[in-house]
């Protein structure tokens, strides 16, 4: 059942477990892809029997990596302001004082949250003046809220 969910044909198990897998899928393969060229260039070296073991080895790493870092990422999209914040800053660039009536989070916790976005470099700022702005820095991070945004908000609209 798990390998159908991650073909991309989830069986409605629930919504988050299918989620979940989908996410974990898209951020396996974009991991992999990045990481093949330089694993592919020492594999096609190799001439021992142990070649596919030692590949198998090297899938096992790059999954391991790939499974980090999109935990990693899931962990910090997990605090729901934190994923309104997300949400809203794929519209643009905004600063705090905007973020702070388009998400309807107070200051003390926004800015809470911001600079845990920050340090997980998910989101990028430029300084005018005394005002700080926000966006988007991750690339897997709007992949993953595109599919969010297809699996849970596009069906309200």
């Amino acid at each position: 059942m798990w390998r159908d969910i991650i073909d991309n044909e989830p069986y409605v198990i629930e919504n988050n477990m299918a989620v979940t897998a989908l996410l974990y899928k898209e951020l396996i393969l974009a991991t992999s892809i990045s990481s093949m060229s330089t694993s592919t260039h020492s594999a096609n070296h190799d001439t021992s029997s142990d070649s596919a073991d030692f590949s198998s080895i090297d899938l096992a790493k790059q999954m391991q990596q790939a499974s980090m870092q999109a935990s990693q990422l899931l962990k910090s999209l997990s605090h729901p302001d934190r994923l309104l914040l997300l949400c809203q800053l794929t519209q643009g660039e905004y600063c705090v004082g905007e973020l702070e009536g388009l998400v309807g989070v107070g200051q003390p916790s926004l800015s809470q949250q911001l600079g845990i976005l920050r340090k997980d470099e998910l989101v990028a700022t430029r300084r005018e003046g005394k005002q700080i702005y926000y966006r988007i820095a991750s690339d897997d991070a709007l992949a993953v809220l595109d599919l969010l945004y297809q699996r849970f908000c596009a069906k309200t609209e």
